[in-house]
């Protein structure tokens, strides 16, 4: 276990606890789990910039960590939005779209694999994950501004500009879920091209 391939495994086992304190907050919504999640949530973003990082400072890139690092991140980003498609953020067809494509994606590394070819995260797969996060975070940040109007934590002034942003942030956050659904299967065509070439 490499330096990276340790901050991969530690991104993964946030992921469950990530998922234990979105369930958690469903149920009693204090704000220190709120605060909790995000803490979790950032820190699994940290994890996956420093690993990858880590493994080119080092010089230790090898084909278990490029299939470990995608695989880490398609657990934690799915989980994410299971959670949004429970509460009504993130429409449930959308989310099929992005579990059919992660899914698929598996499946074309293997084949992959067995022609000897290790096929790790192509700058579409970048993009495609930075619109998961981008959509995760607008998310969330919806849902910790709704709470803090609801528990009335923000001053009457900061407040009223809140109550005033919130669907405008809620209209991004679904906009970013859409895009993402989209550029998931631009990135699923990309991978398909690559299989495809390997195989001529």
């Amino acid at each position: 276990m490499t330096l990276a391939n340790k901050l991969t495994f530690f991104r993964l086992i946030l992921t469950p606890i990530f998922f234990a304190f979105y369930m958690l907050y469903r149920e009693m919504p204090a704000l220190w789990i709120l605060l909790s999640i995000w803490v979790i949530f950032t820190v699994s973003e940290v994890t996956d910039i420093l690993d990858g990082y880590a493994a080119r400072r080092q010089k230790q890139d090898s084909d278990f960590g490029k299939l470990f690092d995608p695989f880490a991140d398609t657990i934690m980003q799915l989980t994410c939005f299971i959670c949004f498609v429970i509460d009504g953020y993130m429409p449930a067809w959308l989310f099929l779209v992005v579990m059919y494509r992660e899914l698929s994606i598996l499946f074309i590394r293997n084949l992959m694999q067995k022609k000897g070819i290790t096929m790790g995260a192509r700058i579409s797969g970048k993009i495609k994950t930075a619109s998961y996060i981008s959509a995760s975070s607008f998310t969330l940040l919806f849902i910790g501004l709704k709470c803090f109007v609801e528990n009335k934590i923000l001053y009457q002034g900061l407040e009223t500009v809140v109550n005033i942003s919130l669907p405008y942030i809620e209209i991004i956050s679904i906009t970013v879920f859409y895009a993402s659904a989209v550029i998931s299967v631009i990135s699923f065509i990309d991978y398909l091209f690559v299989y495809r070439a390997a195989g001529k």
